[in-house]
C-alpha cells in the first residue's frame, strides 16, 4: 500500500497559498498550541509517533496538525465527515509535505480509500497512533487491518459515540 499511493490527495492544491493565510489568522486564535510548540517543540516528544488522523480537515486541525508535526511526530490525515473537508486547509497541509487524504464532497467509497491511505507511512511502517472522530479510523484497523494492533501505542476518540461503540467492542472481546 505505501509504495503505490499518491503523496496526497485534495480537491485543488492551488489553494494551499489561501489556506496557508488562514491558518497563519488561526494560530493567533490557539494560544495553547502555539505554547506548546514553543516549549516542547525544541526536544521533539513526539518522535517515533506515527500518527493517522482522522478529524474534520478544517483550519484548526491544520494548526493541530503543524503542532504534532512540530512536536517530532510522522502524521498522516483523513477527514471523518465527506462533507466537512475546508479544501483551502487540506491544500495548506499537503503543500506543506504532510500526507492528507481528504476533500469536500467525497463518495463513500473515496472515504473509505482515503482513511486507509492513513494507515502505512512512506517508509512502509503502519501508524502506531490514531486520532479519531467517530470512529471509523479506528473500526477499520480493528476490522480490516488488525495486523496493526499490537503496534499501536495510543488512541483518541473525540466523540461520546465513537467511545460507546469502543465500548461495546470491549464487551464483545472484539
Amino acid at each position: 500500500m505505501a509504495a503505490s499511493k499518491p503523496a496526497y490527495k485534495v480537491a485543488d492544491i492551488g489553494l494551499a497559498d489561501f489556506g496557508r493565510k488562514e491558518i497563519i489568522i488561526a494560530e493567533n486564535e490557539m494560544p495553547g498550541l502555539m505554547a506548546m510548540r514553543e516549549k516542547y517543540g525544541p526536544s521533539k516528544p513526539l518522535k517515533g509517533a506515527r500518527i493517522a488522523g482522522c478529524l474534520h480537515m478544517t483550519i484548526q486541525t491544520a494548526v493541530l496538525i503543524e503542532t504534532l508535526v512540530e512536536l517530532g511526530a510522522e502524521v498522516q490525515w483523513s477527514s471523518c465527515n465527506i462533507f466537512s473537508t475546508q479544501d483551502h486547509a487540506a491544500a495548506a497541509i499537503a503543500a506543506a509535505g504532510v500526507p492528507v487524504y481528504a476533500w469536500k464532497g467525497e463518495t463513500d467509497e473515496e472515504y473509505e480509500w482515503c482513511i486507509e491511505q492513513t494507515l502505512v507511512f512512506r517508509d512502509g511502517q503502519p501508524l502506531n497512533m490514531i486520532l479519531d472522530d467517530g470512529g471509523d479510523l479506528t473500526n477499520m484497523v480493528h476490522q480490516k487491518y488488525p495486523q496493526y494492533l499490537p503496534g499501536i501505542r495510543g488512541l483518541s476518540e473525540e466523540t461520546t459515540t465513537g467511545v460507546h461503540n469502543l465500548a461495546k467492542m470491549l464487551e464483545k472481546g472484539e
